[in-house]
């Protein structure tokens, strides 16, 4: 596995170009295959795959590409190399595109989605039995510290001797006062792993909603020629994105409202109130996503309008939890599926139309 293998049969122009791209970066760190493998822990088998344009790679592994690159040559790559690389691979992705990968792409975000349910299930569990111990020991306390007080009250012409007596009365009040505490620490902690799993819950939910809307059509997602659907809003500051997106979600039938910053999302809310969805990119001037997430939030006639951002600044755990901090059921990152996005946009207009009980 040392030698690169020849480009893939039959591959089409969008992968054989990315390909040809990859091979390119891997054969100037003059290394093998199995060697680079090992550097990067992964197979063999898969990489070979990767460079010979038989298997689409995560973005991860072409950014690890770009590091290991800049690192051999002691010069960092080019803002303009990663954008054609970028590119290339945007177009490999929807070249590649189909509700079989669309199915791979949510089947894995719900896999996600039931861990995280799963581990703050647990996590309540473990909490509330913590809860339930100190609350138990409470109480045992206040019974003990009661009879005390009862005996003090009734004694109250010994009260030196019963100090002498029971030396442990304030060490026993002192216990107390600091298991409220920790009661009280336990119970937030449990509200807010209950509060975890219940979102994690809503989004298995969501993901399951939006496998049936890929597996069950081939063709539009929503049959078409209905009246009075609710539109769809694109907020994004490239008028390339705005054209690719409409050209995505034209298959819907629904009216698209396509605006360029923040400030316009929110003027087009008050124009509009029958928005199924918002797809918003995060990368704006002047007002970012998540600062209009925010303002959208605040609006009591808007607050449950759902929000999915649209981003190139990839799915990691920081991007993802402050765009589901801000108020967004869906953080995706481009290149984005076309299958996947108008499944999910489908889902939530499902759910707008049986919200107003049609």
């Amino acid at each position: 596995m040392g030698e690169l293998r020849p480009l893939g049969q039959d591959l089409n122009e969008a992968s054989r170009a990315l390909a040809e791209a990859l091979r390119e970066l891997f054969e100037s760190l003059d290394v093998s295959v199995r060697r680079y493998a090992a550097r990067r822990r992964l197979d063999p088998g898969t990489v070979s795959r990767y460079l010979n344009g038989t298997r689409l790679p995560p973005w991860q592994v072409i950014s690890d590409l770009f590091a290991d690159v800049a690192e051999h040559r002691g010069t960092a790559v080019t803002t303009e190399a990663i954008e054609l690389v970028r590119g290339l691979y945007g177009s490999a992705v929807d070249a590649a595109s189909s509700p079989k990968h669309a199915v791979e792409i949510l089947e894995r975000q719900l896999a996600d989605a039931d861990h995280v349910s799963r581990r703050s299930s647990v996590r309540g569990d473990v909490l509330g039995d913590a809860l339930l111990d100190r609350t138990q020991r409470i109480a045992d306390l206040e019974t003990r510290l009661n009879q005390l007080e009862v005996d003090r009250i009734a004694e109250q012409r010994r009260a030196d001797e019963f100090a002498k007596a029971h030396p442990d009365v304030y060490g026993l009040i002192q216990e107390r006062d600091a298991l409220r505490l920790e009661v009280e620490r336990l119970g937030a902690a449990l509200k807010e792993a209950q509060a975890q799993r219940a979102a994690a819950e809503d989004r298995c939910d969501l993901l399951e909603r939006q496998l049936d809307a890929v597996e069950q059509t081939t063709t539009a997602v929503l049959p078409t020629g209905r009246q009075g659907m609710p539109k769809i809003l694109v907020v994004d500051d490239q008028p390339d994105n705005l054209l690719a997106m409409t050209a995505v979600l034209a298959t819907l039938e629904q009216e698209l409202v396509t605006v360029s910053s923040g400030r316009e999302a929110l003027k087009a809310l008050l124009d509009h109130d029958d928005f199924a969805v918002i797809i918003m990119d995060v990368q704006m001037p002047e007002m970012d996503g998540y600062e209009t997430c925010a303002h959208i939030k605040r609006r009591p006639r808007t607050r449950d309008v759902p929000i999915i951002f649209l981003t190139a600044m990839g799915t990691g755990s920081e991007h993802s939890a402050r765009g589901y901090a801000a108020g967004a059921v869906d953080y995706i990152s481009k290149p984005f599926d076309p299958w996947a996005l108008r499944a999910k946009v489908a889902v939530f207009t499902s759910i707008y139309l049986e919200r107003q009980g049609r």
